[in-house]
Order: structure tokens, then sequence, then C-alpha cells
């Protein structure tokens, strides 16, 4: 009985009981792509507070997305530098997919999670066997374009990203009915209500690791894969033995290339594709 007490004890010891929960410290104003977030409304502090509290006691989640960063974001930074994009918008990613290739119960696919419908209106091939939601640069300037078109049609960053959220229609709807055309005004379905205050919460966590007490060590960040580019003009009917003959892994080319999504890259009418291969 007492051998039994004593482990119950070491494993409370070991599981972190008897530390003080910490509220996370929340900054006295802060913005998200230049516009400032109204944090006098209690509602959108007390949001904030939620979320970034979440973040920051979801360890592993947060974690493995902080290791993650290091490899995709400089990715996605070039390009939103060259669509004149605010740089805030990479959070985006991580409220969508945690910076992962997943799919949602919806059906919306990859780092920016795009509809098939959405991805195809705004130049992303989607079939059997080329799926380019997967494409980590395509998908991120398609998604691009489609945030400066929301921020054209509703005057805001914030709004247009509920709209990327919630689908454009429905946030019109809300504005409309609720006669409100700010975003921290809004009273919206919890997920979107939720979203750019989540966003900004992987701002402050992502920006003030120290701050936030993350401790990774350099070594612990997930670096850049090195790979080379070459064009296929003629079709390949069967990677893995395109794979052989180029003494690469048939797992290295769908890890580089996730938006091949079957055994095929089929060529057709004077197309090519840029695949990526590994590089010792």
């Amino acid at each position: 009985m007492k051998l039994k007490i004593i482990t119950i004890i070491l494993g409370l010891i070991i599981c972190g009981f008897g530390n003080p929960l910490v509220s996370p410290p929340l900054p006295d104003q802060i913005d998200f792509c230049g516009e400032k977030v109204p944090l006098h409304l209690y509602w959108v502090k007390e949001g904030l507070d939620r979320e970034l509290t979440i973040q920051c006691y979801q360890h592993s989640r947060t974690l493995q997305t902080l290791k993650r960063s290091t490899r995709f974001f400089p990715v996605i930074e070039k390009i939103l530098k060259e669509e004149n994009v605010p740089d805030d918008l990479k959070y985006l990613c991580i409220a969508e997919s945690n910076l992962e290739n997943v799919v949602s119960p919806a059906k919306a696919a990859g780092f920016w999670q795009f509809m098939e419908a959405t991805g195809k209106s705004y130049g992303l091939e989607i079939n059997e066997h080329v799926d380019e939601r997967y494409h980590l640069e395509k998908a991120t300037r398609a998604a691009c374009v489609y945030l400066k078109k929301l921020k054209n049609q509703f005057g805001s960053w914030s709004l247009a990203a509920a709209a990327y959220n919630m689908g454009e229609n429905g946030l019109l709807k809300n504005m409309n009915e609720q006669q409100v055309d700010s975003y921290w005004d809004l009273f919206l379905n919890q997920e979107t209500s939720r979203y750019v205050n989540r966003c900004v919460a992987y701002k402050l966590i992502f920006e003030n690791q120290e701050l936030y007490n993350i401790q990774i060590a350099d070594h612990e960040f997930y670096k850049p894969i090195h790979y080379k580019e070459l064009i296929v003009v003629k079709s390949i009917e069967d990677l893995r033995t395109y794979c052989t003959k180029n003494n690469i892994l048939y797992r290295q080319i769908k890890e580089l290339n996730p938006w091949l999504r079957s055994t095929k890259l089929l060529v057709h009418g004077g197309k090519s594709y840029t695949i990526k291969v590994p590089v010792d």
C-alpha cells in the first residue's frame, strides 16, 4: 500500500502537479497586419487571453509547430513579401493547419486549407494525380491573391481573415444584419470569432519566445531540406520506377512534392511540371 502511494506521488511530481498555473502575459497593445487590436474592449482582451492560454499550455502541438516553422516560414514569408501581403498573415497558416498537409472534415486541404472549388478558382490544379493545394509555393501565392481580394472587398485585413475562415458570403450576411463594419465588433460563430485572436496569440508566442518560456535549442528546430529542381516534360508512368532508376527514395520524392497524389505524373498538351529532388 505504501509503495502504491509513493508511486502515485512520484507520478504527480513528474507530471508537474503542484507547479503554479501562470497566466501568460498580455501586451498593453498589439497590432495585426498593421491594424490595432482593440484590447480596451473586454471581449477582445479576454478572447486573446483565452487563445494565448490555450496555445501556451497546449505544449506538444505548440512545440511541434514552432519547430516546423523554421522549415516552412522562410518559403511563406518570401512569397508574402513578393505579393505585398502583410507578414502577419503567415499565422493564418498555423491557425488553419499548424503547418501540416492536413485534410479537414469539410475536405479542405493543405497548409492553407483550400476547398477544391476555391483552389481551382485561384489557379490550382486539382485532379486524381496532382493536387496543388499541397504545393506550398503555389498554394501560398493563391492564398495571397485570395486574401488581397478579400481585403479590397471588406476593407481590413482582420475582416479578410474572417472571410477566409467562414466564407465571404457568410461574413457579409453577418455584417449587414448587425450593421457593423469591424471584425472586433461582430458577433460570429465560435470558430470565426476566435480565429483572428488565435492568429494574434501565435504572433505573440512566435515573436516573444523567451517571454512565454519557450525552451527549444537551436539544433531542435527543423531545418529546410536541401533539394534541386527538375523540369518534367514527359509523363512519368510510375514514380517508384523513376526513383529507382535515379537512385532516389520514393519517400523523398513524396515528402518533397506532397502535391503528387498518386504513383504517376501525367504530362499533357505541352505542359510541364517542376519537381524537387533531394541533394546530399
